[in-house]
């Protein structure tokens, strides 16, 4: 389609390439823009919200002030598809280049084959908006390798090796490049690169819990769900906190694709236009199921997104609101959520492992060797009971935590580092990447039921242990599944080919909660 078509008389139109956001990812918007002899009016359509609308005062404003004359007749816009919504000020940069070429103060299709993306400020200058990542990697997919857009988001964009990132910090800028047939200075493309990352606890500095740092290891060999249940002062918070040091390193598939969700809430601007370190979500457990699933007008990503191949931290497990804590389970199956809204409905990934911290009674105390619980059967049972049989079927590992005693804590000598424990999870997390290549999937925990049978084979005396285990235990089919998973994992930190009935034991060892709800811990 030619940049501007004469349609007789003085009537010009011109059409230049944008992108929108559904979700995290882009889909093409060619703004139309129709001048023709009339009354003067300035009309918007195309489905557009209330910044959309907007955009014409903020359009007419930055073109004054550029130093450039608005054109005063009858100007309709159009954002094509019409049967898509269009949200936010991404529009105002093409809307004025537009304006611009169909009133003869740009030449015909010097525009063409750009893309341009951006928000104009009255004065002018190109704002930074949101959304940038996802909306430059279709463009780029669609053919398109020159992308206009704010200054403030070329460094997210550069990551995409073959485009040329035009930064845009003025409206007159664009215009005298385009004018001239001059080009900007392209931001030179970026190289993915893993820096070190400077965590602020250790597991060295954790004392005592053996068990549980062993447990937290598995967990995050295998991408599986953990709960930390113990006494106050059991080290629950400071062990969860400490997972990050443990994580495996970031690839860049991964890390792009993590970026795109942050990118769709703006937070993507103080970390050098990408995310280098796997997320660490720790909502507050008076946060909505909005916040914590999704949701809002827009239908924007919540926590469980956010944490996308990361960790979702849920200190005070309990006390989430119970319809929060149940939103949670389609999440922690499917690995992705779909919201949807009256006026907007979207998809997010959300494979993200959840690591979950409780206290054993309102109290805290029982089960505790030093202190004395005060609370009745009856209100055990109740508070227990706020964590559904469903969800807890969920979590792989069900770990129970006590006191640490005097000579752990007194003692001198170093836990182990999370340096080494961290080149276990890597080895074993570049084992599962190999052996899952031609399947679609990272690692244990993503591995679909379908294919159990092939990558987690038993021989006769693993076999009988499980047999008994699910009998004894009134495990479910999940669970099943979910041993198997985490037995995988086990073998896999341990260099072993075939899960054994050792891997099988210690597996089947963090589902004893599975039989007597959470009523495992004792004095």
């Amino acid at each position: 389609m030619e940049s501007i078509k004469e349609l007789g008389g003085n009537r010009l139109l011109s059409c230049i390439q944008s992108y929108g956001l559904n979700g995290i990812s882009g889909f093409a918007v060619q703004v139309q823009v129709d001048i023709a002899n009339g009354l003067p009016c300035y009309e918007t359509v195309g489905l557009p919200d209330a910044a959309v609308r907007e955009s014409r005062e903020r359009v007419r404003s930055a073109i004054k002030n550029s130093g450039f004359a608005f054109p005063v007749c009858r100007i309709t816009v159009n954002l094509a598809p019409a049967d898509m919504r269009k949200e936010g000020s991404v529009y105002d940069l093409p809307i004025a280049i537009g304006l611009l070429e169909a009133a003869g103060q740009l030449s015909p299709k010097c525009a063409d084959k750009m893309v341009f993306l951006g928000e104009l400020g009255l004065d002018g200058s190109v704002r930074a908006i949101d959304g940038v990542l996802p909306m430059a990697i279709d463009a780029f997919s669609s053919g398109y390798e020159t992308i206009v857009l704010p200054e403030g988001n070329a460094e997210e964009a550069a990551y995409i090796t073959g485009t040329k990132i035009l930064p845009a910090r003025t409206l007159k800028q664009v215009v005298e490049c385009l004018r001239n047939n001059g080009e900007f200075e392209p931001y030179p493309n970026k190289a993915w690169d893993t820096a070190e990352i400077i965590h602020s606890t250790d597991f060295s500095e954790i004392r005592g819990q053996q068990g549980a740092k062993r447990a937290a290891e598995i967990a995050v060999a295998g991408g599986h769900n953990l709960l930390l249940i113990g006494t106050p002062g059991s080290g629950k918070t400071m062990l969860a906190r400490s997972i990050p040091s443990i994580l495996p390193e970031l690839t860049f598939k991964e890390a792009l694709q993590i970026t795109k969700i942050h990118s769709v809430v703006g937070a993507t601007r103080e970390s050098g236009g990408i995310i280098r370190e796997r997320p660490f979500r720790s909502p507050h457990h008076g946060a909505s199921a909005a916040a914590l699933i999704g949701g809002g007008q827009q239908a924007l990503p919540g926590e469980i997104s956010l944490a996308h191949f990361g960790v979702l931290f849920l200190d005070e497990f309990p006390e989430f609101r119970k319809d929060v804590l149940e939103a949670l389970r389609q999440p922690l199956e499917d690995g992705v959520v779909t919201i949807t809204r009256a006026s907007a409905n979207a998809t997010y990934p959300a494979d993200f492992m959840l690591v979950a911290a409780m206290n054993p009674c309102p109290c805290g105390n029982y089960g505790s060797r030093i202190s004395q619980c005060r609370c009745t059967p009856f209100q055990i049972q109740r508070y227990q009971s706020r964590i559904s049989a469903p969800l807890l079927d969920r979590v792989d590992l069900h770990v129970e935590m006590t006191e640490v005693g005097y000579s752990d804590i007194s003692s001198k000598a170093a836990g182990e580092s999370s340096l080494k424990i961290r080149a276990r999870v890597n080895s074993a997390r570049q084992v599962q990447r190999a052996r899952y290549e031609d399947v679609g999937i990272f690692f244990n925990a993503q591995l679909p039921n379908r294919l159990i049978k092939t990558y987690c084979a038993l021989d006769s005396a693993s076999e009988s242990m499980l047999r008994q285990a699910f009998t004894a235990l009134k495990l479910s089919a999940r669970a099943y599944h979910r041993i198997l998973k985490v037995a995988r994992t086990i073998a896999d930190l341990e260099g072993e080919e075939k899960i054994s009935s050792a891997h099988i034991a210690e597996a089947i060892q963090y589902r004893s909660l599975d039989s007597n709800a959470l009523g495992g811990m004792h004095g």
